[in-house]
C-alpha cells in the first residue's frame, strides 16, 4: 500500500490563534491524521514550539513559531477532499447569506450534514473549506440536524468562534425555527419544559425525568385543516430538541423519520412535501468583533412555500 508523506510546516502564532492547547492546534493543522498519531509526535518531540519540546497541554502564545513535522499516511487514510465542481458543493456558494472577515452564515439545504462522518464523505464545513481554500480557519459555531434546513454559523477566526460559542453558552443567542406540525396546536401551549435524555446507542432522544433540562417556546404562525405552522425557539440546545418537544405535545413535525407520524407524512406528501419541515429561519446575536446586534433571516426553500400554498387551498 502506498504511503504519502506531508511536508514540514512552520506556523507563526498570532493573537487569534493564541490561547489554544498545542494538541488541539495540531488536530486542526493535520485534519486527516489520527489523534493517536498526533499525540505520539508531540510526545516524541517532533512538534516544536520556538525550537523547544513541549507537552500536549502547552497553551500557545502570540509570537510562538510552531514546527508541524512531516507525517506518513497510508493513501487509504487520506480523506477525499470535496470537488468544488460537484453540484452539491458548488450550490453552497449561493447559500451563503452573510460573510465578513470574522464569520460566514449559510442557509444550509435540507439533506446536507454539517460535517462528514458516519459514512458521509463530506458535509457543509468540508465543502466550505474546499470553496475557500485560502481561509486559514473555518469552524462550525453550532450544529443543526442533517434534514433541517436554515441558518448555520461558521467562524473564520478563532476569536470569533470563542465569542460566538460563549453567546450560545450564555443563552443570549435567539433562534427561531418554522415547523409544520400535525393537528391543531393549542394557543395556550407557549412553553414546553421537558427534560431530554439521549440514547447513546441509537441517538434517539426521549422525554425522561433523568434527562437534561430543556425548554422550547412556541408561537402559532398559521393554522390549516389538519396541520399548524408554528414558530419554535429553543432556549436550551439539546439534540433533536424541537422534534422531541413537538412529539411530546402530540404534534410531531411533518416528515420526521424518527419522531413523526407516517399518516401525517402521507397527508403532506399529497401537497408535495418530501423532507422534514423544520427550518432555522432567524437568528439574533452580537457580532463577535463589533458587538453590533445582528438579525439574520434565511428564506425557506420554494418547495416548502409551495406546500403551504397548497395547504391553504
Amino acid at each position: 500500500m502506498n504511503e504519502i508523506k506531508t511536508k514540514v510546516q512552520y506556523v507563526d502564532i498570532d493573537t487569534d490563534m493564541a490561547g489554544q492547547r498545542i494538541d488541539n492546534f495540531m488536530r486542526n493543522q493535520l485534519k486527516n491524521v489520527p489523534k493517536s498519531l498526533i499525540y505520539r509526535i508531540i510526545r516524541k518531540g517532533e512538534v516544536r514550539v520556538n525550537k523547544k519540546r513541549i507537552k500536549a497541554e502547552y497553551k500557545l502564545q502570540a509570537g510562538d513559531i510552531v514546527r508541524v513535522p512531516p507525517v506518513k499516511l497510508e493513501e487509504t487514510e487520506q480523506k477525499e477532499v470535496p470537488n468544488t465542481k460537484l453540484n452539491k458543493v458548488a450550490e453552497l456558494e449561493s447559500c451563503i447569506i452573510y460573510e465578513d472577515d470574522h464569520m460566514l452564515i449559510l442557509n444550509k439545504p435540507s439533506g446536507t450534514a454539517v460535517h462528514g462522518g458516519s459514512g458521509l464523505k463530506f458535509g457543509a464545513i468540508e465543502a466550505l473549506r474546499a470553496l475557500r481554500p485560502e481561509a486559514r480557519f473555518l469552524e462550525l459555531v453550532h450544529r443543526i440536524d442533517r434534514d433541517t434546513s436554515g441558518i448555520l454559523l461558521v467562524a473564520k477566526k478563532r476569536s470569533a468562534l470563542r465569542h460566538l460559542q460563549a453567546q450560545f453558552r450564555e443563552k443570549t443567542v435567539q433562534k427561531y425555527y418554522f415547523a409544520l406540525v400535525l393537528g391543531q396546536w393549542k394557543s395556550s401551549c407557549r412553553v414546553v419544559n421537558a427534560p431530554l435524555l439521549k440514547n447513546e446507542v441509537n441517538s434517539i432522544v426521549r422525554v425522561n425525568p433523568n434527562g437534561k433540562a430543556s425548554e422550547t417556546r412556541f408561537k402559532i404562525i398559521e393554522k390549516f385543516v389538519d396541520a399548524t405552522l408554528i414558530q419554535a425557539s429553543p432556549i436550551t440546545g439539546r439534540t433533536h430538541q424541537i422534534r422531541v418537544h413537538t412529539q411530546y405535545t402530540g404534534h410531531p413535525i411533518a416528515w420526521d423519520d424518527r419522531y413523526g407520524d407516517r399518516r401525517f407524512d402521507a397527508y403532506t406528501g399529497k401537497v408535495g412535501l418530501d423532507r422534514l419541515f423544520l427550518h432555522a429561519a432567524n437568528i439574533k446575536f452580537a457580532h463577535p468583533a463589533t458587538e453590533e446586534k445582528m438579525d439574520i433571516s434565511a428564506p425557506m426553500e420554494a418547495k416548502l412555500e409551495k406546500v403551504l400554498q397548497k395547504l391553504r387551498t
